[in-house]
C-alpha cells in the first residue's frame, strides 16, 4: 500500500476547529478535501450570528451536508422557506439563510463547502 493509499482521521483530533456566535465547527482534511462537523446551537441564526463576520445579507456558500440530529430551517434566493433533520442529504446553492428549529442542536456533516463558481 503507498502512503496515500490510505488515511483515517477523527473529529475527536481535528485539523482545524472554529468558533463563531451560537456554534462552531471542527474541520478534517483529507483526500485534498475539507469535511466539516458543524453545530448550530439552539437559537443560531445565520443572518443574526454570521452575517456581520462575512459581511454578506446570506450565505454565500454552496454546501452539500448529511444532517445528524436537529432541524434546521432555510431560507433559499427566492423566498422558499423549507426545513430538514435527521439523515437528509441536502444541496443548497449560495445565497441562502439558515437558523435552528426547536430547542435541539443541529449537527451536519458538510462535504467541502465552496464558493459560487468553484
Amino acid at each position: 500500500m503507498t502512503a496515500d493509499a490510505f488515511e483515517a482521521k477523527t473529529f475527536d483530533a481535528p485539523d482545524d476547529r472554529m468558533a463563531f456566535p451560537k456554534g462552531h465547527a471542527e474541520v478534517v482534511n483529507t483526500g485534498g478535501r475539507r469535511l466539516l462537523r458543524v453545530t448550530f446551537e439552539p437559537g443560531f441564526h445565520w443572518s443574526d450570528d454570521m452575517a456581520p463576520a462575512a459581511k454578506t445579507e446570506r450565505c454565500q456558500l454552496r454546501h452539500v451536508f448529511w444532517v445528524m440530529s436537529g432541524r434546521l430551517g432555510l431560507g433559499l434566493a427566492d423566498g422558499t422557506e423549507v426545513e430538514v433533520g435527521p439523515g437528509d442529504l441536502v444541496s443548497l446553492a449560495p445565497d441562502h439563510d439558515s437558523w435552528t428549529v426547536g430547542e435541539e442542536s443541529v449537527v451536519f456533516l458538510d462535504m467541502d463547502p465552496k464558493p459560487p463558481g468553484s
